[in-house]
C-alpha cells in the first residue's frame, strides 16, 4: 500500500490490482496530474476493500482479473459494504458478459487495459466529475447486450417515474454525478441518492451506467 499527502482539491483514486509494475505505472501517470492523486493502492481483493471502507476515495480503479477474489466479486463486496464511490473496471477482457456483469454489478465505467496513457487519464478524468466511461470498442456491444437482455414486455417504462425521478434520470444521462445533480435541482445529495435508488428499482436497472446507456437509446439524455 502507498499513499500520498492528501490534496483536498485532487480526486482520490484507489488502484485495487495485482500486477507490481501495472501499479507503478498508474502511479506515475497519477504524480503528473494535478487534478487526480493516488489515495491508496491494494494488491487484493480484501486490502482493496479495507482501504476503500477506510480512505472513502472519488474513485477506484479495479483489475477484473485478480487471484483468490476475483474483480467481479470484489466489486460486489465494494457495494454491499456500502462504498459509493465511483468504481471503474480496468481490464484486458472485452468479454460482453464481463462487461454487462460489472455494470449490473455497480460499476461506473469499464476499461481496457491496452489504451493510451493519455487516453486512460482522460477517462479518469471524465470518471472523477462523474461521467461513465466505457472503452470506445465496447460501446457497440454494450448496446447490444442490454437490448438482447430483457423481452420487450419487461423494458424499462419511464412513465413509471416521477416528474422529479424523470429528471434526475435525464441528468445522469447527461453525465452528472450526485453531487452536481444535487447542486444543479438545489437539493441536498442525499435526497439524490434516495431518488436514483428509486428510479433504479422502477426501471429494473442496475446501475448509474446502465440507466445512462439506456436513457441515451431512448433520447432521454438532458442537453443541458
Amino acid at each position: 500500500m502507498a499513499e500520498n499527502d492528501t490534496d483536498t482539491t485532487a480526486a482520490q483514486v484507489l488502484l485495487i490490482d495485482d500486477h507490481p509494475l501495472l501499479r507503478r505505472g498508474i502511479t506515475q501517470l497519477l504524480d503528473m496530474e494535478k487534478e487526480l492523486q493516488l489515495a491508496g493502492e491494494a494488491s487484493n481483493s480484501g486490502e482493496g476493500v479495507k482501504l476503500a471502507m477506510e480512505l472513502e476515495p472519488d474513485l477506484i480503479l479495479l483489475d477484473l482479473n485478480m487471484p483468490g477474489i476475483n474483480g467481479l466479486e470484489t466489486l460486489k463486496r465494494l457495494r454491499d459494504n456500502g462504498v459509493a464511490s465511483r468504481i471503474v473496471i480496468f481490464t484486458v477482457s472485452d468479454n460482453e458478459d464481463d462487461v454487462v456483469t460489472a455494470l449490473r454489478h455497480g460499476a461506473d465505467g469499464y476499461l481496457l487495459k491496452d489504451m493510451e496513457p493519455e487516453e486512460l487519464l482522460e477517462q479518469l478524468h471524465q470518471a472523477a466529475v462523474g461521467r461513465m466511461v466505457i472503452s470506445d470498442r465496447l460501446t457497440a456491444l454494450l448496446a447490444e447486450a442490454l437490448r438482447n437482455q430483457k423481452p420487450v414486455e419487461q423494458q424499462p417504462d419511464v412513465t413509471a417515474l416521477t416528474p422529479r425521478e424523470q429528471e434526475i434520470l435525464r441528468l445522469i444521462a447527461g453525465g452528472l454525478s450526485n453531487k452536481m445533480i444535487a447542486r444543479k435541482l438545489d437539493i441536498s445529495e442525499g435526497t439524490v441518492k434516495v431518488h436514483v435508488k428509486h428510479l433504479l428499482k422502477k426501471l429494473g436497472l442496475r446501475s448509474r451506467v446502465e440507466v445512462a446507456v439506456w436513457a441515451v437509446q431512448e433520447g432521454l439524455a438532458s442537453n443541458s
